[in-house]
Formats: C-alpha cells, sequence, structure tokens
C-alpha cells in the first residue's frame, strides 16, 4: 500500500469511541495511514479504493490493555518456570501479536513477566513493520519480592538451591528501598513504557493470598518517587481494599484487578481519577458456576476462588455499579490463550456491564491508560487508521469481539481471524447482522 493511498470505508454501523451510540450510514476517508474525514456521503478523489463495510459494525481498532504475551498455549504457563528459554517466549510474544491483531485488537498492553521475554524486541520490530502484528506498550518486568506472585519459583520451592538460583535471574525481584530505586530506574533505561508492580499475593499462585500487602512502605515510596522523577507511570496488581487504598495514598496510576473491591475504594478511585483494569474474565467460571471451565484450572487456584467467591461477586458489583475509569484487560494465563482477547467482552455482557462502557473500555479509556489517546482509540480526523469490524451486534451478542469481520492498522488491511467457540458457531443467530 503506498504511502499517500486513498481509502473510504463504508460503515452499516459505526461506533466511534467518542459517542455512545452506533451510527448509521458513516463513512471514513483514510489517507495513508491516518483519518481524513468522518461524515456522510464524504466526497473523495477518483482513485479512491471503496472498502464496503456496510453489513458489519465498525469500530476503533480494540484494545486490551492486560496481557501476557509469553506463552504459544496457557498450558505451559507454570512449566516457564523450568523449561523455556528467553528465546521460546520472545517467539511466543511474536505470535500473540499476531494473532491479537487477527482478532482486531490493533494494541495491546504486556503487564510484565518475571524473566525475560524481549517484548520490547517484539514492538521494535512491529513498528519497524518487519512483524505484522498488534501495536505493543510493554513493562518488561514485574518489580516485585521473593515469595510474592510475582516470584514463579513458587512453583520450585521444595527444591531451595534451584528457586534461589532461578530467582536470582528475575531482574525485578528483590529486597529493600535501594534495590527498587535502582530495579526502577532500570526498567526505564531499558525502554520501558509504564512500571507494573506485583503488590500482592493471587489466585493463581500456591503459597500467597489476594490479601497480602507484598510490599513495605519503604519500598513502595522508592518506586514511585523514583516513577515520579523519571515521569514513567505506575500500575499494580492489587486486589484488596487495604492495599488498593494504600496505593492511591502514593499517587499510583492505575490498579489492575480490584477484584475484592469495597464501596469505600470505589470512591477514592473515582476522586483520585486512577484507573481500573477488573479483568472479569479468569474469575468468571468461579462467580457464574462453570464447573467445566474451573477443572481447568490448579487446584491452589479452585480453592482460592472457593473462599472468596462471595466477595468476588460483591467486588463486581460494587466495579460495575461505580464510576471509576474502566479499562479493558483479559490477563489470560490460564483457560485462554492470551490473543483470545475477545473473551472478556463477554465476560462484561455476561454480567450486566453497559456495552457502551465495555466499548468505551477497550478504545477510547484503554488508549488514554496506555498513554496512546494521542494517535489511536477513537476514530475522527488526525488520528491512525487503526479500525475493526465485527459480523456481531455489539449491543446485544457477548461473542462479538470474536467475530471480526475486518481489521486495519495505520491504513494497512490485514486478515482476519474468528474467535467463536464451534457450538456457538453451529446455531445461526437471528442478532447477526
Amino acid at each position: 500500500m503506498t504511502k499517500d493511498k486513498n481509502i473510504k470505508i463504508k460503515c452499516g454501523k459505526l461506533y466511534d469511541g467518542i459517542k455512545a451510540e452506533l451510527q448509521e450510514n458513516m463513512e471514513i476517508l483514510i489517507k495513508g495511514e491516518k483519518i481524513l474525514a468522518v461524515g456522510r456521503n464524504l466526497a473523495c478523489p477518483e482513485d479512491t479504493e471503496i472498502i464496503d463495510l456496510s453489513k458489519v459494525t465498525v469500530t476503533p481498532g480494540m484494545i486490551d490493555a492486560h496481557v501476557h504475551p509469553q506463552f504459544f498455549d496457557w498450558h505451559d504457563t507454570y512449566d516457564d518456570t523450568v523449561y523455556y528459554s528467553d528465546g521460546w517466549r520472545a517467539l511466543a510474544v511474536s505470535n500473540t501479536v499476531q494473532k491479537s491483531l487477527a482478532g482486531g485488537f490493533t494494541s495491546i498492553r504486556s503487564v510484565g513477566w518475571f524473566r525475560e521475554d524481549f517484548a520490547l524486541d517484539v514492538k521494535r520490530a512491529v513498528e519497524k513493520g518487519y512483524i505484522a502484528g498488534a501495536r505493543l506498550i510493554v513493562a518488561p518486568h514485574f518489580l516485585c519480592t521473593p515469595g510474592s506472585h510475582g516470584d514463579m519459583t513458587q512453583v520450585v520451592a521444595s527444591n531451595p538451591h534451584l528457586a534461589d538460583y532461578l530467582q536470582s535471574l528475575y531482574p525485578g525481584c528483590g529486597s529493600g528501598a535501594d534495590f527498587f530505586v535502582g530495579a526502577v530506574r532500570r526498567e526505564v533505561k531499558l525502554g520501558a513504557d509504564f512500571l507494573k508492580i506485583m503488590a500482592t499475593g493471587g489466585f493463581a499462585t500456591p503459597n500467597d493470598s489476594p490479601e497480602d500487602i507484598q510490599m513495605n512502605d519503604s519500598e513502595f515510596k522508592a518506586i514511585f518517587d523514583t516513577a515520579k522523577e523519571l515521569g514513567i507511570s505506575t500500575t499494580a496488581h492489587a486486589y484488596a481494599p487495604n492495599l488498593i487504598q494504600k496505593l492511591i495514598s502514593f499517587g499510583i496510576t492505575g490498579i489492575e484487578h480490584g477484584s475484592l473491591m469495597d464501596e469505600e475504594t470505589a470512591r477514592m478511585m473515582e476522586e483520585s481519577d486512577t484507573y481500573l483494569v477488573p479483568t472479569f474474565m479468569p474469575y468468571e467460571n468461579a462467580i457464574h458456576g462453570d464447573e467445566a471451565s474451573l477443572a481447568q484450572k490448579s487446584p491452589e487456584f479452585r480453592r482460592k476462588l472457593g473462599i472468596y467467591k462471595d466477595r468476588l461477586v460483591k467486588g463486581r458489583e460494587v466495579i460495575i455499579n461505580s464510576n471509576i475509569k474502566l479499562g479493558y484487560g483479559t490477563d489470560f494465563v490460564t483457560v485462554h490463550n492470551s490473543y483470545e482477547n475477545g473473551w472478556e467482552y463477554w465476560a462484561w455482557l455476561n454480567n450486566g456491564m453497559d456495552p457502551f462502557r465495555a466499548l468505551a473500555a477497550a478504545t477510547k479509556n484503554n488508549a488514554e491508560i496506555l498513554e496512546i489517546d494521542d494517535i489511536v482509540g477513537t476514530i475522527e480526523p488526525g488520528k491512525l487508521a487503526d479500525i475493526s469490524a465485527w459480523n456481531r451486534d455489539l449491543l446485544t451478542d457477548p461473542f462479538a469481539l470474536m467475530d471480526c469481520a475486518f481489521v486495519m492498522k495505520n491504513g494497512k488491511v490485514y486478515p482476519t481471524e474468528c474467535r467463536v467457540p464451534e457450538d456457538i458457531l453451529e446455531k445461526v443467530p437471528e442478532h447477526v447482522i
């Protein structure tokens, strides 16, 4: 595609990321990589290529703000502690960005890993056009403490020498304020787009709790003071209200998960404009009793989900009824692969979320969270032509973001893949446009 090529897209329905409505019979005029105009009956040069999407719904390219792209297959997650090389992870990241793009997600945020995955190199390769894939925003490594949710040597803790050796390979794992000052500076030096803190325990790891606070105040202060000095944003893996409130007091930019949210903490997040990426899907099977899906998770994961089920249900209600700025993120390390980004939309609609709020989270809000809202996230003049289209009704069909009809990134069209489960595809839904 030449740099100055003109394209006109004819939309059946258009969600532009700005208005909470589906506009009919709209057109998008594109020149090269950028959007020139949006409207009806747009005049265009004679040599303009017409792309007819009049039978589908057009949106900005979707964005996933919480991805672990280091796996070809989610079954490899815990084997990665011992068996896989840095090069293998880099290849998996490349696979994830390619398959995410094919699913209509033109940008994804890699929220760090405990070992090297060279996601920054994949990001650069995508930017230079060597790899066709989703735009990457990267935190290279978790900032975490020994034995925490970010320390995957928990799974080999019965062999202390092996655990200690492997931990020594984790550049973001350590203790004390001085360590974390250096760790922040190193992440920035490497080219990190943001920082990711593993501030609490989790559900998937065997030896910690979602209510643990896994750094002390001096360590938190070292991270936030250094981040502020260097002008880099921070987000944290956090579940419980007491920790979220502590992080807000330190000036954190955002929170990942927040699944045990209460009303007081929600009000604090609203007042401080701290964003939340709630990652509903990893806990959906516990909240709605999907035993087949639960059976695919580890015994530790299932046990903790059972303990916290009632609080997860209540926390989700608080989040849905709040005015917190929400981002859309999947956090798939079990049951679904990292590039199956559309499943989170299924969870949001399945829990009664306003579909326009979900769409805003996956477009405009996420562009702001990823700090790329100057170039993508909405369909308007001057933005890059990141555009997706969907076969299914976005307002009623929870499978809509698994059925991509068209994807364009930076003005270039790419092949698409349908991710709708086979048993659903066998049915012919009345709401397919």
